[in-house]
């Protein structure tokens, strides 16, 4: 479903992303794991054609993404749903006016049936019959199901995620992770996930990649990074104060 390959992208004279390489399969949750501001996100938005390579190339089902006509980008995203990091709902419509805002600003089906796909896609996400509330009646983790609910009532192929359990309490984070890992399986999109929650990793991933110094340095199953000798996987994945990456940083300041 995804494919990027040799991925480069500098910001002047930062090299964010270098020559970096994933496989996504159709039907999989991957997960991108690393530090804040390794490039995570600007991996996202290249995805869905915010940012165009330096070089490389960025494929979903077989087209690659910088080489579409405007057009067909906007046919691909429509089948791209993205779950913001804080929710991102307008906060001057209702929950089922931010649901279904795709539906009703992109296509022509009638309100009758936008509204009946609101109703389904917040009961699955165990909010049903909330749709009249503001976002401002909300708690945080309604609001992160109600951005979940937005996400798949378009019906996606795809369904990308950043940090989907950021700014929430641990008892809510869990709440999230079930109900992710529940609505792939429920809805067999192929989703992508940025964190560098591992509780969260390790609950959703099919697969998950550590990005490092632009790469992906290791790629494997949640059971095989947990078990990893990689230093640097290590470090991260233990929240450890010291190790390699901490060093190189250290090694960094010293120069």
């Amino acid at each position: 479903m995804i494919e990027i390959e040799n991925l480069t992208k500098r910001f002047g004279t930062n090299l964010v992303l270098d020559r970096l390489n994933l496989k996504v399969p159709t039907g999989q949750t991957c997960v991108i794991i690393g530090r804040s501001g390794c490039g995570k996100s600007v991996l996202l938005k290249h995805i869905v054609g915010l940012l165009k390579p330096d070089r490389g190339r960025v494929l979903v089902n077989g087209k690659e993404v910088a080489g579409l006509k405007e057009l067909e980008l906007n046919a691909l995203r429509s089948k791209i749903s993205m779950v913001f990091q804080g929710g991102a709902l307008f906060d001057s419509m209702n929950v089922a006016e931010n649901v279904g805002f795709g539906l009703f600003e992109h296509t022509r089906i009638s309100q009758k049936e936008i509204l009946e796909r609101v109703e389904e896609s917040l009961s699955l996400v165990d909010l049903g019959g909330i749709g009249n509330l503001m976002p401002s009646e909300l708690s945080g983790g309604m609001k992160k199901r109600v951005a979940l609910a937005r996400a798949i009532c378009i019906k996606p192929e795809i369904i990308l995620y950043d940090e989907p359990t950021t700014g929430v309490d641990p008892i809510t984070a869990d709440s999230i992770n079930r109900l992710i890992r529940s609505l792939h399986d429920k809805l067999k999109v192929t989703s992508f996930v940025v964190t560098h929650d591992m509780r969260s990793a390790y609950h959703i991933a099919d697969q998950i990649a550590m990005l490092y110094k632009g790469k992906i340095i290791l790629e494997g199953t949640p059971e095989q990074i947990q078990h990893t000798q990689d230093p640097v996987v290590h470090q991260f994945i233990n929240g450890l104060s010291k190790g390699p990456i901490t060093e190189a940083i250290d090694t960094f300041k010293e120069a």
